[in-house]
């Protein structure tokens, strides 16, 4: 009790340092026998052709952003949910989520995460590398001053959401729902469900609290907003990758994330026989340690293996990993190449294609 009544002492200051994502209540959301029947006959995988997947310009479409474009938009005082440094603009009628800052974990590690995930075939939304000038952006949000009360932020990313309606107002589901999918009713077999946990633990997704993924209506005759009650796609998401390429960790640290060393040094699975995925469980996680099946394994493993070591490096480079440090505590680690995340990512992925789970 009195660790628990010290920790809460001290939360509300590293939370008031930056330190940690803003700590939200985990909210569940409510079962209905709609939601219920969408889950047992939702997706997690779609096919894609790996090897020919373009990760350096990612998703594209009226709504896609080439690497690096320079966007000019208004700033709009909007408030947005999470800890990060964001902000919300509006270019014309385009509202758009601008995350920014090299010292933001997500700026980094959303863009690697989310192009992985779809050059794969899982669900994500779309993320774009930019650089961007605020119209009346306010200077506690920093950035670079320019002439006529303009701001320059770069590096800078813009959220793009996957294509889809949300099912239902309250769409989050946490991990433990995964497995409600029903193959037998038409939804994802154990295989992809597993190979979507495994995934995770490959990423290291820390904040994994249901409000980071989506149920999803994948339905081509749906209208294009609003949410959903009835569904004849239904397809399980994750919405939220910015806490990756690093180390798990209770407080979802900022720091953690896009961590060179952090994620160098934490292997993919427990020790001991058996396909147990090291995975810590966060403050807000629903996730952690999964036990994967061999079918999930050998899924994931067989799709990593399609991507080129040229895919491998271009995930990287569009990230802006040089712009990181190898450990973003340290002033002195210097900055991380492409060549070094890319020899880690396939030194772990040998992990995944190595092993033989029971």
């Amino acid at each position: 009790m009195v660790r628990l009544a010290s920790l809460a002492l001290l939360l509300p200051t590293i939370v008031a340092c930056g330190a940690i994502r803003a700590i939200t209540p985990q909210k569940t959301p409510a079962e209905t026998p709609a939601r219920t029947a969408a889950i047992a006959r939702a997706q997690v995988w779609a096919p894609t052709d790996v090897a020919s997947m373009n990760i350096g310009t990612g998703p594209t479409g009226p709504r896609a952003f080439p690497f690096q474009e320079t966007v000019t938009c208004d700033y709009s005082p909007k408030e947005l949910a999470g800890g990060s440094p964001k902000f919300a603009c509006l270019n014309g009628d385009d509202e758009l989520k601008v995350k920014f800052g090299a010292a933001n974990a997500e700026v980094f590690g959303e863009v690697a995460a989310t192009r992985l995930l779809w050059a794969l075939g899982f669900g994500a939304d779309h993320m774009y590398p930019v650089r961007v000038i605020c119209r009346g952006c306010p200077s506690a949000l920093g950035g670079i001053a320019r002439e006529n009360k303009e701001r320059l932020f770069d590096p800078a990313t813009i959220e793009r959401k996957m294509p889809g309606r949300e099912f239902e107002p309250d769409s989050g589901w946490s991990w433990k729902e995964l497995d409600a999918a029903d193959e037998q009713r038409g939804g994802a077999p154990l295989a992809h469900r597993d190979a979507l946990k495994l995934l995770a633990v490959f990423l290291q997704h820390t904040d994994s609290k249901p409000q980071q993924q989506r149920l999803m209506c994948l339905d081509e005759s749906a209208p294009a907003e609003g949410p959903t009650t009835s569904c004849g796609r239904p397809f399980m998401m994750v919405s939220d990758l910015g806490l990756t390429f690093g180390r798990a960790n209770m407080f979802n640290t900022n720091g953690k994330g896009m961590n060179y060393v952090a994620w160098a040094a934490t292997p993919v699975w427990k020790e001991g026989a058996g396909c147990v995925g090291n995975l810590p469980k966060s403050f807000t996680g629903t996730l952690s340690d999964p036990v994967i099946s061999e079918a999930g394994r050998k899924f994931l493993a067989d799709r990593l293996m399609q991507l080129s070591d040229a895919q491998i490096r271009a995930l990287f480079e569009v990230a802006r990993v040089t712009l990181r440090r190898r450990d973003p505590a340290k002033a002195s680690s210097g900055l991380a190449t492409v060549a070094e995340w890319t020899d880690v990512f396939k030194r772990k992925r040998a992990e995944i294609v190595e092993r033989r789970c029971a």
